[in-house]
């Protein structure tokens, strides 16, 4: 018996749209009387179909406030790119408004899907005048104002890529023009090549910038003057940066803690592998003028003076996530970070402490903040040197958190052998201990032990457990 299959056909809209596709001439023609509701579907058939005159008529005739080319395709082909351009330039050039004139947004980064699959019958539950319009393009002082443009800025290796550098090179020629750009990702790219991409950005706009790429301090007090123009900025991330002994060292780091004090909506920092921090932490933490809600500062070095000024700040009373991996803690005494967890006790949700060097004085030390921090979530010790016996006193404290979902730990220092080799024997037998202990205490819950590497041949993780639960 053969299958049925039933195909939905096309809406009379899609129907319409593709007809007047097949006369470029006669489509650009009707643009002046065209429904609204037909613009959306006409758009998305003309850029599929490569129709770029249809797309620069289009663009000048838009009768929406906002163009959302970034949620029907991430980056459009080089002449789509190009025609949509072209269409803006046509209403930039122009004295008198067109008739149908509302566009006062092009919006390039990957947003307001929305938009485009409410149009195409996928949604129907939003308004089909109007559409989704943003609140930044809300904001503005009205139609005559100055152009907006939005992208993610994301700047890799040397040079930019086809489609982002045309549209660098076309701002660059318009005055009555904003380029926002909510959130910048720097992967490498040459210092100066990325001031001049910033000179064209209205950098009050952003709002999240990340480094992921080996800087020098003194690029990192090149790219400060930019930053702390970024008055808006709520999350900073930056990664790797070197600190090479000279005589300029100070300066540089005086360059780039003097702009935090500009940045008074910073919510969220994380630097990994920050190798200038060290004796320095309190004079960055100085510049934090506004409460974190989460701070990351991983795999650095950094003094017990850096870790008591951490506890000290003001700016973590409210900090709900909170990330110390790799900090070579084991030399330090267990009272600054005591001192700390008390801090961060009423709010913090996540705590990761991993491959710190901690030992059982120093997790003996924030035991009873721990018990009282009942929003905890997340909880990880990991790469830690801990004793079985230490592990239930743990487990047991933390037995009354009951947002706790996520727990990881170090096998228990029972489990290795004299030469700091995993015992696959005694590992099994303090994994029978521990779920001993956690159906001893009654509750629901899930636990995973992690294994340390090998001292010898390096290898990550040679025994790992399943997570195990208690019921």
């Amino acid at each position: 018996m053969a299958l049925m299959v039933t195909r939905t056909p096309p809406r009379l809209l899609e129907l319409a749209a593709k007809s007047l596709l097949k006369d470029e001439d006669l489509a650009i023609a009707a643009l002046e009387y065209l429904p609204t509701e037909l613009f959306p579907l006409l758009f998305m058939e003309a850029l599929a179909g490569r129709c770029d005159k249809t797309l620069k008529a289009m663009v000048r005739a838009w009768p929406f406030a906002r163009l959302p080319l970034g949620g029907l395709t991430q980056m459009p082909h080089q002449k789509a790119l190009q025609a949509v351009l072209d269409g803006l330039d046509c209403l930039l050039a122009r004295k008198v408004r067109p008739r149908r004139w509302k566009l006062r947004v092009l919006d390039l980064r990957n947003a307001s899907r929305n938009f485009w699959s409410m149009w195409s019958g996928a949604r129907v539950h939003e308004c089909p005048l109007t559409g989704p319009v943003a609140e930044d393009s809300l904001r503005m002082k009205g139609p005559s104002g100055p152009l907006t443009v939005f992208v993610d800025l994301c700047l890799r290796e040397r040079t930019l890529d086809e489609c982002l550098a045309n549209l660098i090179r076309w701002a660059r020629r318009r005055r009555s023009l904003h380029l926002c750009c909510k959130k910048v990702t720097i992967f490498g790219m040459p210092i100066q090549n990325i001031k001049e991409v910033l000179n064209l950005v209205q950098l009050g706009c952003v709002l999240e910038v990340e480094v992921h790429f080996t800087w020098q301090l003194s690029t990192l007090g090149k790219f400060a003057p930019y930053l702390g123009r970024m008055s808006n900025v709520r999350r900073l991330v930056l990664s790797h940066i070197h600190k090479p002994s000279s005589s300029s060292e100070e300066k540089h780091i005086g360059r780039f803690t003097s702009q935090l004090l500009r940045l008074r909506h910073l919510r969220k920092l994380r630097m990994e592998s920050p190798a200038f921090l060290e004796g320095c932490l309190g004079q960055m933490l100085r510049c934090l003028k506004s409460p974190l809600e989460a701070l990351s500062i991983t795999n650095c070095q950094l003094t017990e003076s850096d870790l008591a000024c951490l506890s000290q700040c003001p700016s973590i009373s409210q900090l709900k996530e909170l990330d110390l991996s790799g900090l070579s803690l084991a030399c330090f005494s267990p009272k600054p970070l005591q001192v700390l967890l008390e801090r961060v006790a009423a709010t913090i949700q996540d705590l990761v402490l991993e491959y710190c060097g901690l030992s059982d004085t120093h997790l003996e030390a924030i035991l009873p903040a721990l018990s009282h921090c009942h929003q905890l979530q997340t909880f990880s010790v990991r790469g830690n040197h801990l004793s079985m016996a230490l592990m239930e006193r743990l487990l047991r404290h933390t037995a009354g958190l009951s947002r706790l979902s996520l727990e990881l730990y170090p096998a228990p220092l029972e489990s290795y052998s004299s030469q700091g080799i995993i015992h696959p024997g005694r590992f099994a037998q303090a994994q029978a201990e521990l779920l001993g202990i956690l159906k001893d205490l009654g509750l629901p819950r899930t636990i995973w032990l992690r294994t340390n590497p090998c001292p010898h041949c390096g290898s990550k993780i040679v025994y790992d457990s399943d997570p195990f639960v208690s019921c």
